[in-house]
């Protein structure tokens, strides 16, 4: 820590009405974490004085063991009154480096982990291959079958449980396309890519009121395997994983929809605000999504 920044903390002053043993621990942690500027300086000892100001009227002892434990930064966080939001996240995320400087043992550094990425869509002609494999299986309930498993994935977007508790009864041509209703948690009408109709019309005729993949009971466990298994081994094809057939429709749609040039026009990269925004925004009509989606009639 320079010089200048041992002066601006031995002469800084805490907001009128603070304890005298809040800007004492300020300066204390803040020493201690040895910032490299004053502006750096002033952001950790504006928290600092905030965590203690609310702590020692409570009867907490300002010491640092005490005060930037974790589970007191958290308190403070999200409890303190009289602060934004905004104001929340800059004090708990100072506060933790203070306590990683000055009691490491106490709020250890957190571990790496792995994110969870989007898994690489399917190339047209890889769908294609996989189309040409569900024809060719032998007999026709696993032919129609498996194309439901190609055409419920990558033209609707369906996965897991959503995948396996469509019914033939529920895909329906209505609002000049093809729709299939979505059972389960998350109940919808998803528009169905016109690419795939022909050959969903036809599977969910064959299933009729059935699970158009097969089996017999809602309950039943995954029974994708074997149908991806039957579509494997084709030449130059990848194995047959239905997180890819999502990811394939989700590509689709985010082409058509113009959802690239949307994001990079706006400099986002990340869609958590996005999706809160869009929450409060009328979704349109069936028949807008379809024509939206590109899942018109052909």
């Amino acid at each position: 820590m320079d010089g200048s920044v041992a002066f601006y903390l031995a002469r800084w002053q805490p907001a009128p009405g603070a304890p005298w043993a809040a800007a004492e621990f300020a300066r204390a942690v803040v020493a201690q974490a040895a910032p490299g500027g004053r502006d750096r300086a002033k952001c950790l000892l504006w928290a600092a004085s905030k965590l203690a100001s609310w702590a020692i009227p409570l009867g907490m002892e300002p010491i640092p063991q005490v005060l930037l434990h974790p589970s007191v930064i958290e308190r403070f966080a999200a409890h303190a009154p009289g602060l934004s939001g905004a104001a929340r996240r800059t004090l708990r995320t100072n506060l933790r480096f203070l306590a990683r400087c000055v009691v490491p043992h106490l709020d250890p550094c957190d571990a790496p982990l792995p994110r969870g990425r989007a898994k690489k869509p399917y190339s047209s002609s890889e769908i294609d291959g996989y189309l040409v494999l569900a024809d060719a299986q032998p007999a026709t309930a696993r032919r129609m079958r498996a194309t439901a498993l190609v055409c419920l994935g990558a033209g609707a977007g369906l996965i897991r449980s959503d995948l396996r508790q469509a019914r033939g009864s529920d895909v329906t041509q209505r609002s000049g396309g093809v729709i299939v209703e979505v059972r389960g948690a998350r109940p919808r009408a998803v528009p169905v890519l016109a690419r795939y109709q022909p050959r969903l019309l036809e599977a969910a005729a064959f299933a009729g009121g059935q699970f158009l993949t097969g089996g017999h009971k809602p309950e039943r466990g995954n029974i994708t395997n074997p149908l991806t298994a039957s579509l494997a081994g084709g030449t130059g094809l990848p194995p047959l994983d239905t997180s890819r057939l999502r990811a394939t429709w989700l590509a689709q749609t985010a082409a058509l929809i113009g959802l690239p040039a949307f994001l990079h026009a706006a400099g986002i990269s990340c869609c958590q605000q996005l999706g809160d925004i869009a929450a409060g925004l009328d979704p349109g009509t069936e028949e807008q999504t379809i024509t939206l989606l590109g899942a018109a009639a052909p």
